[in-house]
């Protein structure tokens, strides 16, 4: 499906922002770790339902206590002869040690964008561990077999240079195992470390205990017991509501974004915040809303997204409209998201007329005017870039080819793009094509 985003006079209204998928993922499988938990409001969109679907078939029992509550009580049989993780790297992440403590036989497959997205670091640290694994898709991705071993504790050492997905799974798992662990990590450059920080909050949550030796090595004690994570309410995501404040900076607007923030809680795409402020975009934050009135003169510069690579779409979208070069660096780890983002989305805003070069590591951006108006935009079935080119269209006018991909994080986003005025329409590819 194709949508069509027109150009827009305004935006107003009111949306509620959509929880946490990064959150809800994490407490989805730590939840199945053990004990009782009950999760309010988590993220409906295809992973985190891939999270829970993985949460039951590593033996939780689950049940609705009340509205946009979720009741998970680990303890139960497993089922994992095989489990599909569908598009979701973080689920099949952190379920692959899971699964290989309980099961002694397990198949893990993936569909659409996963298929491809490297694992042999995680891969080969389970391996040093007692487990035989291995990937069968290029770079040991899906479709993953355990086919026996025990896994085991001891000094673990993984390269953490391609994904922090890899590290918050073995410390999720290592709790659990009989030995004490040392996880050291390698790797020239550590990626997202905001993901690690998320991961060992709902741990602690959950009652388990580790010692972080500096940057690079945890001590994880073995045999500890998850208690379960309480009545936990999922936050709002930042990741998502930047499309938003985005198409607020761009045009005139005069919105309300509403959910649940809690700063006790690390986001690594919360980082949009600062961001935008120093792209000289204003806006309020209240204890339940972001309240913001746009448009605004932007300015470029340079950001590091090293820590937050999601960002990477939506900052490019906004740096074509600021003021000066605008830099974003570090991000080769973005090569190995849903899509490269770095060619991909490089590749895709060129055909709009914008002035955008690449290098392994950097997007560097530089404005331009008259950016051509209803470009048909491919966002390679990543989540991200459709949204981003979904903003870009509220300013110039675009197509986006297969937008039902946003349901991998933000399922109501047509929605509530309209709901704030957006003219947006669906129709088959073959209908825009001849129209064009």
């Amino acid at each position: 499906m194709i949508l069509k985003v027109q150009p827009v006079s305004s935006l107003k209204g009111r949306v509620r922002l959509p929880a946490s998928k990064s959150y809800s993922i994490r407490a989805f499988l730590a939840a199945a770790c053990g004990g009782v938990s009950v999760l309010r409001f988590p993220s409906d969109c295809d992973d985190a339902k891939v999270a829970l679907g993985a949460a039951r078939s590593l033996g939780v029992k689950i049940s609705r206590p009340g509205p946009g509550a979720w009741r998970l009580s680990a303890g139960g049989r497993p089922h994992l002869a095989g489990i599909n993780v569908k598009e979701s790297g973080t689920v099949l992440r952190l379920v692959l040690p899971l699964a290989a403590l309980r099961g002694s036989k397990v198949r893990v497959t993936g569909e659409g964008t996963l298929k491809g997205r490297p694992n042999r670091h995680l891969l080969q640290a389970l391996r040093s561990m007692g487990v035989h694994v291995r990937g069968t898709g290029p770079g040991e991705s899906v479709p993953i077999r355990i086919s026996g071993g025990a896994i085991r504790g001891g000094r673990i050492a993984l390269d953490a240079s391609v994904s922090s997905q890899f590290v918050s799974s073995l410390l999720m798992t290592c709790p659990l195992l009989e030995d004490d662990s040392v996880l050291a990590l390698k790797g020239r450059q550590l990626v997202s470390s905001d993901y690690v920080a998320m991961t060992l909050q709902v741990l602690r949550r959950a009652g388990i205990r580790m010692t972080r030796r500096g940057e690079r090595l945890f001590f994880i004690p073995g045999r500890q017991v998850y208690r379960g994570l309480g009545h936990f309410t999922v936050p709002s995501d930042y990741g998502l509501a930047a499309f938003l404040l985005a198409a607020c900076a761009l045009v005139p607007s005069a919105a309300v974004l509403t959910g649940h923030f809690d700063d006790a809680l690390v986001q690594a795409d919360g980082r949009i915040l600062g961001f935008l402020r120093r792209m000289g975009v204003r806006f309020r934050r209240t204890k339940n809303a972001l309240l913001i009135r746009g448009p605004f003169a932007l300015k470029g510069g340079r950001f590091s997204l090293k820590d937050c690579p999601d960002l990477v779409p939506v900052m490019a979208v906004l740096a074509l409209f600021a003021r000066g070069t605008t830099r974003l660096c570090d991000i080769r780890h973005a090569r190995v998201k849903e899509s490269d983002r770095i060619s991909d989305l490089r590749s895709e805003l060129l055909k709009t007329g914008a002035d955008v070069r690449e290098t392994q590591t950097e997007l560097i951006i530089n404005p331009r005017p008259g950016y051509r108006s209803g470009v048909l935009l491919d966002p390679h079935q990543d989540h991200r870039l459709a949204m981003a080119f979904s903003v870009l269209g509220l300013k110039i006018g675009t197509k986006i080819r297969d937008i039902d991909c946003v349901r991998k994080s933000y399922p109501g986003f047509v929605r509530d793009i309209r709901a704030l005025g957006a003219k947006v329409s669906r129709a088959k590819q073959g209908k825009i094509l001849n129209k064009r």
